[in-house]
């Protein structure tokens, strides 16, 4: 009798045991963000009109048409005046790149934001154990991460991820390989690193699916520090909550909407083809349909299931046009919206796919307007406006959606851990926004150009 109540006591303790490992196991896998800095650029580098303007100048390959082109793509970009190129578009050397151009670029980033992060966090070098750095369209060998592991000397056991050619959501990308790792060791630390290379990227050619990126991307990037140790949660920022990834590298038109290649004189440049929207639209819808039960209120999902299947009976009774169907709302989950700010197009066009508000999109907005695109960092560069304008409270929910070459549509959703409130790169200007208007000088400086015949056209000196 005494064996069988042993028995039956060692039993329910291994049952006990077992629960208390899964739930444990469960709770060294959470991922928070502890601490992030944006880069900002010296002053020494800001793209001013009238200096954008002299770099089109003396792009040779242009003519008028091109830069009727030109004139009309920044004016309708929503970009400003205070965005940053590398340094070597003010030597003037940008259709002559060396590969040393786009490292020292990326050093003057790395040396600048890592070493905010670790001053800001109070963690040193020996603490990280993940590194993971995203910089698509520069490789070198050693490659980028092992210059950040040379600099700071960071520990022989670290474990390392270096991407290229993610594209403008590879920073998503960067999250999911670290979220994936705190699944299978407790207590560790990440440092993700997100940026691009703009020094060898300028295209000096004529082809205007290949000119657009050049009035788009600007330089920045974002150092990130993560940790799933659970004594440090009270000093996270946010708390993932779901990650989902869509890739549609499978579709022909999706994957050749816009890629690295090199125009029919032999230019290099980053093509983007007309069928990009579609393609985005499709990866986005995609990627909705999968994260939307994830985050989103029962009720609003069985509401959105109902009207939807009113519609196609009606629809299959030939009734359909006194019925219309009820968008899914996105806000009775999510309170912030952090948007890529891949272009003024793609930020209303987002905001109409959701139904957002000005107040919504302004962050993205305001982002593009003062930071321009900034590639897989911009996210970073938004989710910080918010905190400048104190948006992000206790319990917050952040939605991030990005996009990306291949074709890609990344989001994430972030619970706010703890109030927020520290302006990072936005404390100089964060008064000044959001402006009483986005327009920028282009049109008023060069608009005479639309006047031009091509026939008797001559630029100025």
């Amino acid at each position: 009798m005494e064996l069988l109540s042993l028995f039956y006591l060692g039993s329910f303790l291994f049952f006990l045991f077992i629960i208390w490992k899964h739930f444990d196991e469960k709770r060294h896998q959470q991922c928070y963000i502890l601490e992030y800095q944006c880069y900002k650029p010296t002053d020494d580098r800001k793209l001013s009109t009238e200096f954008s303007g002299d770099i089109i100048k003396r792009t040779k390959n242009l003519g008028l048409n091109e830069y009727k082109f030109f004139l009309k793509a920044a004016v309708s970009s929503g970009i400003g005046e205070e965005t940053y190129g590398p340094r070597i578009m003010f030597a003037g050397r940008e259709e002559s790149p060396t590969l040393d151009d786009g490292i020292s670029e990326m050093d003057e980033f790395f040396h600048d934001s890592i070493q905010k992060l670790f001053d800001k966090s109070g963690f040193s070098p020996p603490e990280i154990d993940i590194l993971v750095v995203n910089v698509s369209m520069l490789a070198s060998i050693p490659s980028l991460s092992a210059r950040i592991i040379n600099h700071y000397k960071l520990r022989p056991d670290i474990k390392v991820f270096n991407l290229t050619g993610m594209g403008c959501s590879a920073s998503l990308i960067s999250i999911d390989v670290v979220s994936r790792v705190f699944k299978s060791y407790k207590n560790v630390n990440a440092l993700v690193i997100t940026s691009e290379s703009l020094s060898p990227n300028w295209y000096s050619g004529n082809d205007r699916s290949m000119i657009l990126s050049n009035c788009l991307f600007r330089s920045g990037g974002c150092a990130i520090l993560l940790t799933n140790n659970t004594t440090l949660k009270n000093r996270a920022m946010f708390k993932l909550k779901t990650l989902v990834r869509t890739h549609h590298g499978a579709k022909d038109e999706s994957y050749s909407c816009c890629y690295q290649t090199e125009d029919d004189k032999g230019y290099m440049g980053f093509h983007l083809g007309k069928n990009l929207p579609k393609a985005a639209t499709r990866a986005f819808v995609d990627n909705l349909r999968e994260i939307a039960p994830k985050i989103l209120p029962t009720r609003e999902l069985l509401q959105f299931l109902i009207v939807t299947t009113v519609k196609k009976l009606k629809r299959n009774g030939k009734q359909g046009r006194g019925v219309k169907t009820s968008a899914v709302n996105f806000k009775t989950g999510v309170d912030h919206f952090c948007i890529h700010t891949g272009g003024k197009a793609v930020i209303d066009g987002i905001g109409v796919s959701l139904g957002l508000e000005k107040y919504d999109l302004e962050p993205a907005r305001m982002t593009l307007h003062r930071f321009g695109n900034t590639s897989a960092s911009s996210l970073w560069y938004v989710l910080a406006y918010m905190e400048a304008k104190k948006r992000l409270k206790k319990g917050g929910r952040v939605l991030m959606i990005s996009f990306g070459a291949g074709f890609k549509c990344n989001s994430c959703l972030w619970e706010v851990v703890r109030d927020l409130e520290d302006a990072n790169v936005w404390e100089d200007c964060i008064q000044r926004y959001p402006p009483e208007s986005l327009s920028n000088p282009f049109l008023e400086k060069y608009g005479w150009i639309q006047q031009e015949d091509i026939a008797t056209f001559k630029l100025p000196e």
